[in-house]
């Protein structure tokens, strides 16, 4: 990483993501500061990161901005998976919490010059007509059906605005395809858990993975890259045929109807193991995103698809042998505490 002294807040400090990302980046020595925003206290072990409690707008954020002085914004908190949140908690989150980090990251006298956003290929949609590829300049084919879907078009409609009018800062929009990993819980690694993996009748879609290492590993990579700017696609290499995809992870498939596929699905929803839309239609018709901008980039993956799913699969095998381990992590932080004591906070001279 080039340059000294780096000061990184990360929002969605709580999630998956956010923690992660700051455990990788407190590696580095050259990071001063790294200051994690969320409504929820971080899960998991940060050393040297703090945490600042706020709403899930970010109204705080352009007061914390201009208290910190941080240099670089990773926007890691927003909701991909619409079982994850309800309509409003989805606007507040993806919508308003986005315009609120845009407003502070380009206010006037903004100390922000690099800003990391982590979207998702959900963008592109999922449908009959769709091209085999989608690359970043590829539009959506039909307009979208869900909460969540529309959240992110709306986000990166935002994005594309603020580009345009602060050239000052290096936007970098990473969009991730399904994830899979065995810490973590995505729809798709859901799916591959229950006893009888769902698949739509008629339909043998072609899925990409990226697996949950090289979804850190890429967020870090734009944070380093400093001439690095743009919208780049993040997918493991090659797609597999669901029902492949099942073989491997040795899961018989819950064969649901082509038709009102929802409703066939609603007592999992009733259980907590529900199917969102989204994901419905991309066990219909799949998807895939060309990658090689990010290669080009310099950036290299560690998993193709298919070793994203093998290495998914024997992680959940050992867990199940040794079971899951609770993270024990408590953090506790007063807003105001934060910024009368914290030696991440910029004193005006």
């Amino acid at each position: 990483m080039r340059g000294v002294g780096r000061r990184i807040l990360i929002t969605g400090i709580a999630s998956f993501w956010g923690g992660r990302i700051a455990q990788a980046l407190e590696s580095h020595p050259d990071v001063e500061v790294i200051v994690g925003l969320d409504s929820d206290a971080p899960v998991v072990a940060l050393e040297r990161t703090e945490f600042v409690r706020a709403d899930e707008t970010y109204s705080i954020l352009a007061r914390l901005v201009t208290a910190t002085q941080v240099d670089t914004v990773v926007h890691a908190g927003m909701i991909v998976d619409s079982t994850r949140g309800g309509d409003r908690r989805i606007h507040e989150l993806n919508t308003i919490g986005t315009l609120n980090l845009l407003a502070a990251v380009g206010a006037a006298g903004s100390p922000v010059r690099s800003l990391i956003v982590k979207s998702s290929t959900l963008v592109y949609g999922a449908g009959p007509k769709d091209p085999y590829w989608f690359s970043e300049k590829t539009p959506r084919v039909a307009p979208a059906r869900t909460r969540v879907e529309r959240s992110l078009l709306e986000v990166e409609s935002y994005l594309n605005a603020f580009v345009e009018d602060n050239r000052q800062v290096r936007t970098v929009t990473l969009r991730f395809a399904s994830v899979l990993g065995a810490d973590i819980d995505t729809p798709l690694g859901r799916a591959l858990t229950l006893p009888l993996a769902p698949r739509i009748a008629g339909f043998d879609p072609q899925i990409q993975f990226v697996a949950q290492d090289d979804v850190v590993r890429a967020l870090v990579f734009a944070v380093e890259q400093e001439n690095l700017s743009g919208i780049f696609n993040v997918a493991g290499a090659g797609r597999i045929p669901w029902s492949e995809v099942l073989a491997l992870a040795g899961k018989a498939p819950f064969l649901l109807p082509p038709f009102a596929t929802g409703l066939a699905l609603a007592p999992l929803s009733r259980i907590g193991l529900g199917m969102a839309p989204e994901i419905i239609d991309l066990l219909r018709y799949g998807r895939g995103v060309d990658t090689r901008k990010l290669l080009r980039a310099g950036f290299s993956y560690t998993h193709s698809s298919l070793s994203a799913l093998q290495e998914f699969v024997e992680g959940r095998r050992l867990k199940a042998v040794v079971g899951e381990i609770v993270p024990t992590y408590r953090y506790e932080a007063d807003v105001e505490a934060f910024f009368r004591h914290s030696p991440a906070v910029v004193t005006p001279n």
